[in-house]
């Protein structure tokens, strides 16, 4: 099994045995995140290191700046042509719970 997959286990398994209750990162969800990630691993990898130059970083971000960031694009506010159309889907707890997995990745 590759890398990544064992990576979006491993935090499907701590959701779900409760380690992320109450967490003080974020008021999003990260083990919620995990579902969702699916669009975001293509370019900014599981663990938030982009895949190539032109992709940047997620890992360690604060979840209120990547949040911020998620939202104006959905808006149309900031302006890209992958990111507008992967944002304008997401919803409100999506993107908390997005936020916040990749606050907390390592």
């Amino acid at each position: 099994m590759n890398r990544c997959f064992h990576f979006a286990l491993f935090w499907l398994l701590a959701g779900i045995s409760g380690l992320w209750a109450g967490s003080a990162h974020a008021a999003g969800d990260p083990a919620a995140a995990i579902a969702k990630l699916g669009a975001c691993v293509a370019c900014h990898g599981a663990d938030g290191i982009g895949k190539a130059p032109q992709y940047p970083n997620l890992q360690g971000q604060k979840a209120a700046y990547l949040e911020k960031q998620l939202k104006a694009f959905r808006s149309g506010e900031r302006q890209d042509p992958n990111m507008s159309i992967m944002a304008k889907p997401l919803s409100d707890a999506d993107i908390a719970d997005l936020a916040a997995y990749f606050e907390q990745v390592e």
